[in-house]
């Protein structure tokens, strides 16, 4: 294949912005700001699930402190009532001593609970700073997570305006070569994963750093101007300059 030396140069210029263009690419697939983000979001998703569990045992807790204050105003109120009868002398002497009896039970179960409130009471303070430690840590992680996307959508963002740019200038690069040539550069561009064409500098090519030697140098040299010549080992085309040391 024959093409226009100077019409060749013009696959660097290509080759550059194909370059960039996979470069942006790879960073778009490995931009560390999108990890940032999933793990801003796993820390968020673990404390709700904390926060959830803080709600529920302070919920759990404040439902049984609730029900031994009833329970004890509920003993009070027997028991405020058996002295009112003691205290009024209306009642027989066997029902006194009943009364006694009930009152000093009522008293020790009043006690009992009394104990077993002030326990709850003293766990639920436990659980309610838990909750608080909780949900402030959860307000972080949201905070976290919500810098870490402006962040990644920043990234992206830059990623795209660079991507429309490089696009840009490759399709008027592009608008400038034979179909052709540029046919070929791009199906050897396809098969290499990143450009199809390098420049020879000083006997080496650029695109896999390998320098020609004997048989392959000669082709090269001897070659018509116009000639397409193309790497022996990457299969990329091979575009001479002054720097080519031939």
């Amino acid at each position: 294949m024959k093409a226009d030396h100077f019409e060749q140069q013009k696959l660097l210029d290509l080759a550059a912005e194909d370059v960039a263009l996979t470069q942006l690419a790879h960073r778009g697939r490995t931009l560390p700001e999108v990890a940032a983000v999933e793990a801003a979001e796993e820390a968020e998703r673990s404390l709700s699930g904390d926060v959830v569990r803080a709600e529920t045992e302070t919920r759990d807790l404040g439902r049984e402190v609730k029900r031994l204050e009833s329970d004890v105003e509920t003993v009070r109120a027997r028991e405020t009532k058996d002295q009112r009868l003691l205290d009024s002398g209306s009642v027989a002497a066997k029902e006194m001593t009943n009364l006694q009896h009930e009152l000093e039970s009522l008293k020790r179960r009043q006690s009992d609970l009394e104990d077993q409130e002030l326990e709850l009471m003293e766990r639920l303070e436990v659980a309610e700073t838990a909750l608080a430690a909780a949900q402030r840590g959860l307000e972080q992680a949201r905070a976290d997570r919500e810098r870490a996307a402006q962040l990644r959508d920043d990234a992206l963002a830059d990623i795209a305006d660079g991507t429309r740019k490089h696009q840009a200038a490759r399709d008027e690069i592009a608008g400038g070569i034979s179909a052709p040539l540029l046919t070929l550069y791009d199906r050897i561009r396809t098969q290499t994963g990143s450009t199809g064409a390098a420049m020879l500098r000083a006997r080496q090519c650029q695109g896999c750093r390998l320098e020609l030697y004997g048989n392959e140098l000669a082709t090269v040299r001897n070659a018509d101007p116009h000639e397409v010549v193309r790497c022996e080992n990457c299969g990329r085309i091979l575009v001479r300059t002054a720097e080519s040391g031939l």
